[in-house]
């Protein structure tokens, strides 16, 4: 996502492009591919902007989500996640969580086409996302 479709998102919701929203945004992009909770995405803005609260982060983050530009994950963990949604992505992709490490990994295939198909075949259900997380270890712990 660049930062000029990004501000024409918040103008369609009547909100400003503020130097806290720019702040957090650019530390989104900057790790993208990796699964922030708030209090590393807030770590990585206090490095540039001392001045930043946790609330505000928290509050930008929110904003985030309901403008479905973040993806909130739980991998049961105890803390919420997040990271840039991927426009061109139909669902959500699935996580690899090494049980030692607790590194995770993405697949970016999705895995379930055919087993939603006969779902909504057989359950007459509309499916608009899944999630799916596999536990075991990775390749330097297993």
């Amino acid at each position: 996502m660049n930062t000029a479709s990004f501000k024409e998102r918040l103008k369609e919701k009547g909100c400003k492009l503020t130097t806290q929203r720019r702040a957090v945004l650019d530390i989104l992009i900057s790790h993208q591919g990796k699964h922030l909770s708030i209090e590393e995405i807030y770590s990585f803005v206090k490095e540039e902007y001392p001045e930043i609260g946790l609330a505000t982060v928290y509050r930008t983050v929110q904003l985030f989500e309901e403008m479905k530009l973040v993806d909130r994950l739980n991998f049961d963990d105890g803390c919420n996640r997040f990271e840039l949604s991927s426009p061109d992505e139909v669902h959500q992709h699935h996580h690899l969580i090494c049980q030692k490490c607790n590194k995770i990994l993405e697949v970016e295939d999705d895995l379930l086409t055919e087993i939603e198909e006969g779902i909504q075949t057989k359950y007459n259900f509309q499916i608009n996302n899944h999630n799916v997380i596999f536990y075991g270890f990775c390749e330097e712990c297993k």
